[in-house]
């Protein structure tokens, strides 16, 4: 019965979403925008390569954007206006419903993905065997920010989610090293990034898609924390209803 309702929710998220055009167009144009601007205007001077420095950043940020802010944000307007409620009282489980819109999220991501691969190639930039080692770490980064987004659509009411879930955003986008390098970053502010799942997702990604691959364990480490951590707080902490 469960497995039923899974599958069922799952379709459901992917109507909704495809029926959120003006909402796909911005997570689909935003880190598009922000790879072409910051390679055409030489936003990361300091790199050999911003084109190669840059892809491995975007990718994290699409994971970034979808899964916790617009993953997030929809399901807390979703709370406010009851339809979680009437979700509550069917067999799915909180840890269903996490499934499903992950699900979602991932189909979303693939899409992303290919716009954002094939913008970068455009550019300049060598697709690499390293593409296939990128590919678990993003699916890892996108569980560790659905955890954080259903964590804050489930507890706090909408327009607090709204503007948590921005604000956060552009926190971990400034500290992420996803379109400048950590290193420009004072040694405190660093250190606490790096703790990061933002920092840690883009870190891994750009460690396997470099031209000789290596996977940073120290980042990877704090990735497989957050992405245990987050879903875990958000099944235990999540309530249908305001």
């Amino acid at each position: 019965m469960r497995r039923a309702s899974l599958s069922a929710q799952a379709r459901v998220e992917m109507l909704l979403t495809v029926r959120r055009s003006e909402s796909m167009l911005v997570t689909l144009g935003i880190p598009l925008g922000i790879l072409v601007f910051f390679a055409e205007f030489d936003g990361v001077s300091s790199v050999k390569n911003p084109v190669d420095f840059l892809v491995p950043g975007i990718l994290a940020l699409a994971v970034m954007s979808t899964a916790m802010v617009s993953l997030g944000i929809a399901t807390g307007y979703e709370r406010r206006y009851g339809v979680l409620k009437r979700l509550g009282s069917t067999p799915l489980s909180r840890g269903g419903l996490l499934t499903a819109k992950t699900m979602n999220v991932l189909v979303i991501e693939v899409l992303q993905a290919v716009l954002i691969v094939a913008t970068g190639v455009a550019l300049g930039w060598k697709l690499t065997a390293g593409i296939m080692a990128a590919i678990p770490l993003l699916l890892i980064g996108t569980v560790a920010f659905a955890g954080i987004g259903m964590l804050l659509a489930g507890t706090l009411r909408a327009e607090a989610n709204l503007a948590v879930a921005n604000g956060l955003y552009l926190v971990l986008l400034f500290l992420g090293g996803m379109a400048y390098p950590l290193s420009r970053l004072p040694a405190g502010v660093r250190f606490f990034a790096e703790l990061l799942p933002a920092a840690a997702l883009s870190q891994t990604v750009r460690g396997v898609l470099q031209s000789n691959p290596s996977l940073p364990l120290r980042s990877f480490a704090v990735l497989v924390v957050w992405a245990v951590a987050a879903p875990l707080l958000a099944i235990h902490f999540f309530r249908w209803e305001e």
